[in-house]
C-alpha cells in the first residue's frame, strides 16, 4: 500500500466530484473526499471501501487559507502525500448584471478561484517532493459566457489561465495541469438551474439534449473519465490544455 497514490477530490460529496472520486478510487488511487460538510462525504467513502479502496472524508471550506493547509495536512498524515488533486468545488449564484449583489460575485469567486488557488499551493509541496504531479481544474463551458453567470462565467475562464500559467511554473517538477469544461451535465446544481428558471427537469434536459450535436446530455461519468485520462501515466505529456467534454465543439 505504500506505493499507491492519494488523490484529493475537492466538492466530492455528490455530482462530478462524487463520481470523479469514486473513478480515481477504481484506478487504485487513495481518495480524499474533500467537501464543505464532512459528513455529507462518509457515503461516498463508504462506497470507494466497500469495493476495496482507501478513502477519507475532509470537511473544509476552501476558500478559508487556515482550513485548506489543515485539511490537506490531514490528508498527508491518514491517507499519504497527495499527488493528484482536482479542484472541483463550486457553487452558482446566478443572477443578471444589474441584480448581481457582490456576495454573490464574491462568494462564486472564493469557492472556485481562490479555492483552486489555497489548494493547489498547498498541495504542491507534495507533488514537488515527489517530483510528480497531477493537478485537475473544473472549468465549465459557461467560461465561453452564459446570461446570467458573469460570476460563474469568470471564474471558470480565469480557472483556463490559472491552469496555463501553473503549467508553465510546475512543468520541470514532473507536474502536469490541465483543466476540464464540463458541458450541460445531469446533476444537483443543473436541476436547481431548471427549478430557478421554472422549467421541469425533464422539459429542461430534453431542451438541453436537442441543442447538443450527440443528442444527449451529459453524466458525471463523461467527465470522471476525462480527469481519469489527465491523471493517468499515459498523459504524461499533456499540459495546459483545456477539454471541453460537452457533446460537440465548443471554442
Amino acid at each position: 500500500m505504500s506505493t499507491t497514490r492519494t488523490a484529493i477530490v475537492t466538492g466530492a460529496a455528490r455530482g462530478i466530484g462524487a463520481e470523479t472520486a469514486r473513478r480515481l478510487a477504481a484506478d487504485g488511487f487513495a481518495v480524499a473526499v474533500l467537501d464543505l460538510d464532512e459528513s455529507a462525504g462518509k457515503p461516498v467513502v463508504a462506497e470507494i471501501e466497500t469495493a476495496g479502496g482507501r478513502a477519507l472524508a475532509v470537511g473544509v471550506d476552501v476558500a478559508d487559507e487556515q482550513a485548506v493547509e489543515a485539511a490537506v495536512a490531514r490528508v498527508a498524515a491518514e491517507l499519504g502525500a497527495p499527488t493528484v488533486l482536482v479542484n472541483n468545488a463550486g457553487i452558482t449564484r446566478d443572477n443578471l448584471l444589474f441584480k448581481m449583489t457582490v456576495a454573490e460575485w464574491d462568494s462564486v469567486l472564493n469557492v472556485h478561484l481562490r479555492g483552486s488557488f489555497l489548494m493547489s499551493r498547498a498541495v504542491q509541496k507534495h507533488m514537488i517532493e515527489a517530483k510528480w504531479g497531477r493537478i485537475v481544474n473544473l472549468s465549465s463551458t459557461s467560461a465561453l459566457g452564459n446570461r446570467g453567470q458573469a460570476n460563474y462565467s469568470a471564474a471558470k475562464a480565469g480557472l483556463q489561465g490559472f491552469t496555463k500559467t501553473l503549467a508553465i511554473e510546475l512543468g520541470k517538477f514532473g507536474v502536469t495541469v490541465n483543466a476540464v469544461a464540463p458541458g450541460f451535465i445531469e446533476t444537483d446544481m443543473t436541476a436547481a438551474t431548471a427549478a430557478r428558471v421554472g422549467v421541469n427537469f425533464e422539459d429542461y434536459r430534453a431542451a438541453a439534449a436537442a441543442q447538443i450535436p450527440v443528442q444527449r446530455i451529459g453524466q458525471p461519468a463523461d467527465i470522471a473519465n476525462a480527469v481519469s485520462f489527465f491523471v493517468g501515466a499515459a498523459a504524461g505529456f499533456v499540459s495546459g490544455q483545456v477539454l471541453y467534454v460537452a457533446g460537440g465543439p465548443k471554442d
